[in-house]
């Protein structure tokens, strides 16, 4: 079940901004909950709609419309049906129970007051994803920060961690890599290259893609992960 929103602040922002960016989040994903919901209510209308078409056409072509009574309503009917499934959509509640913020570091006083509004007015769980020193500057404002549970430290992938993720086939969402077992080398360099840095490692396996896809390649080789980092203008590893 989908109950998770990611929601990244403007490096401008104002307390509405934040609001209505965060609103917009959970209605999305409240939008997403509902689907199945109206999709299973436009194919049952859909057939009564069609039951009661050709129940009205046979009785048109096979009986005495002037004389007989008027042909009797099937149940259910459409409206009926309709009402049901329009109670059923307005029954299901907002799914969110997390909602993550990145680039927390751009959220200025009043902003972090609209986050902590957002976090007392409902049960939802908010994680501030952010760059070090987030936390010593959330600590000035005593309100917020009392509110905070924990604060932990992402800190770099080890080799065992980075050979485990590839191994697991993972990529940045949307690449495609070729399938392993890729060359040693070539892991070797993408360890050595990105120092356990994740988002350098996301960066670096996005570039590599298209770094393979230019030349044609069909196998991960140290000479692409290597031209994959002299476009990323990364330095030297």
């Amino acid at each position: 079940m989908l109950d998770t929103v990611l929601y990244t602040p403007d490096v401008v922002n104002a307390p509405g901004n934040i609001s209505s960016g965060i609103r917009l989040a959970r209605d999305t994903l409240r939008d997403l909950a509902r689907r199945p919901v109206r999709h299973e209510r436009e194919q049952l209308l859909e057939s009564i709609q069609r039951r009661d078409q050709e129940q009205e056409a046979d009785y048109l072509t096979k009986h005495d419309w002037l004389s007989e009574e008027p042909f009797p309503k099937l149940q259910p009917s459409y409206g009926e049906v309709a009402r049901e499934y329009g109670l059923k959509d307005a029954r299901i509640a907002d799914p969110t129970t997390l909602i993550l913020i990145d680039e927390a570091d751009r959220l200025r006083m009043a902003s972090l007051e609209q986050v902590r509004a957002i976090f007392d007015a409902s049960e939802v769980g908010i994680v501030l994803i952010g760059m070090p020193g987030l936390e010593k500057r959330l600590a000035r404002y005593a309100q917020f920060y009392s509110r905070i549970g924990f604060v932990h430290e992402f800190r770099p992938l080890g080799t065992t961690e980075i050979r485990r993720l590839l191994a697991q086939r993972w990529t940045p969402a949307g690449v495609n890599l070729p399938e392993q077992p890729w060359a040693e080398e070539a892991i070797a360099t993408i360890i050595r290259v990105t120092g356990g840095n994740f988002r350098l490692l996301h960066r670096l396996l996005t570039q590599m893609e298209r770094i393979l896809e230019i030349n044609s390649l069909r196998g991960v080789t140290k000479e692409a992960v290597d031209a994959a980092r002299e476009s990323l203008v990364i330095g030297q590893a």
